[in-house]
């Protein structure tokens, strides 16, 4: 039977999007490395997901991260990320949450003007910088794993839509790339729930049409959804607005750092931007992230670039979360 023990978090959001940091409370993850701590707990602890992601504790767009002990050199933490249908590979507003959040705990000795912080996420080793000035922490950059194009402007058959191009892009997680205005859609503009709906059939139209497989590890090879745009995709036209839809229809509210990540992979080697020129980014809840290229390298053969992306993070409190014996819609339930 499994255990339900007293969890103790601490909730902030980045752009709006909430991450939910678990203080203590959960059982030790073993495992030699993070993809093997990551299939641990989807194998094994998976109720305890449930009971803090779904209702009653959470909500059916919730998010986590679960600190774990690191094994990579050069990880001063190592972090789970989980959402409404298992476990994300890489999450850019949660590293940026984490960023403040290791240098006001105290996980990593507090410098000024900026902490350094290397976070193992199941992608790989991300380095944090996170100003500090008086003693507090203020804005968090990153910079990212190896990122690229997998696929520039493929032609891929949409349901109800017709042909689409698209850009299946990878930053951690791959994303499938795609102006809105190829479904009649305005990111600024139109529903949200219509954003989803095109966003859920381009994921799973792209999934049909092409293989997606990482040339280094196989358990990151799957498509983690899809963002829509606004069509801008070169710096001097201002920020970029877009909407990321993951896992089970999941909405990100903030410009979603991964995403970010890949959106800035696919313009440098599109030829749309240039290494060290700075991009914005914007999210249906009006939030900012920045984006540069910061340098170019190879994830196994292929051409890849590290992306630095930057943003706010703001807590809204803490609770300790149980389940009552006898309790069972407490397990944790979605509506939608």
């Amino acid at each position: 039977m499994p255990d339900y023990p007293t969890i103790h978090v601490l909730d902030m959001h980045t752009g709006g999007e909430p991450v939910r940091v678990i203080v203590d409370g959960y059982p030790p993850v073993p495992g030699p490395s993070i993809l093997a701590k990551r299939r641990h707990v989807r194998e094994h602890l998976d109720h305890l997901r449930k009971l803090l992601m779904f209702e009653p504790r959470g909500h059916f767009d919730m998010y986590g991260a679960l600190l774990v002990e690191p094994s990579l050199p050069g990880a001063d933490l190592a972090v789970l990320f989980m959402h409404n249908e298992g476990y994300s590979t890489m999450c850019g507003h949660a590293t940026i949450a984490l960023g403040r959040y290791a240098v006001d705990q105290g996980l990593v000795p507090k410098v000024e003007p900026v902490t350094e912080v290397g976070l193992e996420c199941p992608c790989g080793l991300v380095r944090i910088s996170v100003e500090v000035s008086g003693g507090r922490s203020g804005r968090v950059s990153f910079l990212s794993v190896p990122a690229f194009l997998l696929a520039g402007q493929a032609r891929v058959e949409v349901p109800g839509f017709g042909p689409v191009l698209a850009d299946v892009s990878y930053g951690g997680a791959f994303y499938a790339l795609a102006d809105a205005a190829a479904f009649g859609l305005d990111v600024r503009k139109s529903r949200t729930r219509d954003l989803v709906d095109a966003a859920d059939a381009l994921s799973a139209a792209v999934i049909r049409a092409l293989p997606i497989e990482h040339p280094e590890e196989p358990d990151l090879g799957f498509l983690c959804g899809s963002i829509l745009t606004d069509g801008r995709e070169r710096p001097e036209q201002g920020p970029s607005a877009n909407i990321c839809v993951f896992a089970n229809s999941e909405v990100d509210r903030s410009p979603t750092g991964s995403g970010v990540t890949a959106r800035m992979a696919a313009r440098f080697q599109r030829g749309l931007v240039r290494a060290g020129e700075p991009c914005r980014f914007e999210s249906v809840t009006g939030a900012l992230f920045s984006g540069e290229v910061a340098e170019t390298t190879f994830c196994g053969p292929r051409p890849a670039v590290r992306v630095r992306v930057g943003g706010e993070a703001h807590y809204v409190g803490e609770a300790r979360y149980w389940l009552e014996e006898g309790d069972e819609i407490g397990k944790g339930f979605l509506l939608r």
